[in-house]
């Protein structure tokens, strides 16, 4: 019997439009996948995002070319991701969505939750920070107040004047708080605000400069105490490499991976190679959340927090406990399901 696949794009809106240094959107297409086997379903979602090539029309034509690949057993994951991944160089997102709804499946069927697949648990995993857009000052200023539940922030950097509007911020809350420029900022520019960044207790720097100026990311990694994270700068497990002694932190996401199998390679590998792991996402919906909240005891850091962002959630499942972000315990598979 064939694995049948149906697919779906959904649009999900943020609560605040949602700007970072070099762009801002307030409404997101994310294609959804349901896959069938034997009456077993598995459901996933690919979270496009234009810095990686991809868009919504990209992913709809490579799940025109991945839907013919699938064959007749759910339990050959491995085969069919080589089968994907010879076929398609780009669209990571639409490789995940696959990725997850066979895992999904796959879990469904033999009655447990996909962090037990994997043979993990969910003590230990950290809380989630939540984060804080650009925006007007007393608009963010706003949203930390709306932030009250969640008890580790993260400020979106990268524009001018952004080191006033952090002193503003740090004068309103005492919570933690790790800051991301989104390659946001020139060399001369982020060494001139590490002085401040320190004195303002920001526990971590994420991707302060362009994913490919290595040697000014290295610079500025050694100008600093503070924990340097690489995200753009990161794809797969294959870019690790070239970031040792470049870097302290690899931002993870399950969506730029192409598959949960490559996620967890990737973060494994990162801490082989004595980085710190950060466990990241893009503006999903519990769906696509859920697929990296199995993989978060493998995480040092985790930022899943692109479902709490949004107006109206389309999946429901996931829990928020003690800041952090949790599958649900007993629930099979990704245990997430659409609202009706």
């Amino acid at each position: 019997m064939a694995i049948r696949a149906e697919t779906e794009l959904l649009e999900l809106t943020t609560t605040h439009p949602f700007r970072i240094s070099r762009s801002v959107h307030a409404h997101y297409q994310r294609w959804l996948v349901r896959l069938e086997h034997d009456g077993d379903i598995g459901w996933g979602e690919a979270a496009s995002t234009e810095r990686y090539g991809e868009t919504a029309e990209t992913v709809a034509r490579a799940l025109d070319q991945i839907v013919p690949l699938l064959g007749d057993d759910p339990y050959a994951i491995d085969t069919i991701e080589a089968r994907i991944a010879d076929r398609l160089d780009a669209n990571p997102s639409a490789k995940t969505a696959v990725s997850m709804a066979l895992h999904d499946l796959v879990a469904r069927r033999h009655g447990m939750p996909l962090y037990r697949w994997f043979g993990l648990d969910l003590e230990g995993i950290p809380p989630t920070s939540f984060t804080i857009g650009i925006d007007e000052p007393e608009v963010m200023r706003q949203k930390i107040a709306e932030a009250e539940p969640y008890s580790t922030l993260k400020i979106k950097m990268g524009f001018e004047g952004d080191i006033e509007v952090l002193e503003m911020l740090r004068r309103t809350t005492d919570k933690p708080i790790r800051v991301d420029a989104n390659e946001g900022w020139s060399r001369q520019e982020a060494l001139d605000r590490l002085g401040a960044l320190e004195e303002l207790g920001v526990e971590l720097l994420e991707q302060p400069l362009d994913a490919t100026d290595l040697e000014g990311l290295a610079a500025i990694c050694d100008a600093t105490e503070l924990p340097v994270a690489a995200d753009e700068s990161c794809m797969t497990s294959g870019d690790l490499k070239g970031l040792i002694g470049v870097v302290d932190v690899i931002n993870v996401k399950v969506a730029k991976c192409g598959s949960l199998a490559e996620a967890r390679r990737t973060m494994e590998a990162a801490k082989a190679l004595g980085f710190g792991v950060f466990l990241g996402c893009m503006v999903e919906s519990s769906l696509g959340i859920s697929g990296a909240a199995h993989l978060a005891p493998l995480a040092d850091y985790v930022d899943l927090d692109g479902h709490l962002l949004l107006a109206a959630d389309p999946f429901q499942g996931l829990r928020f406990e003690d800041g952090r972000v949790l599958p649900a315990t007993e629930a099979h598979g990704l245990g997430v399901e659409r609202v009706s």
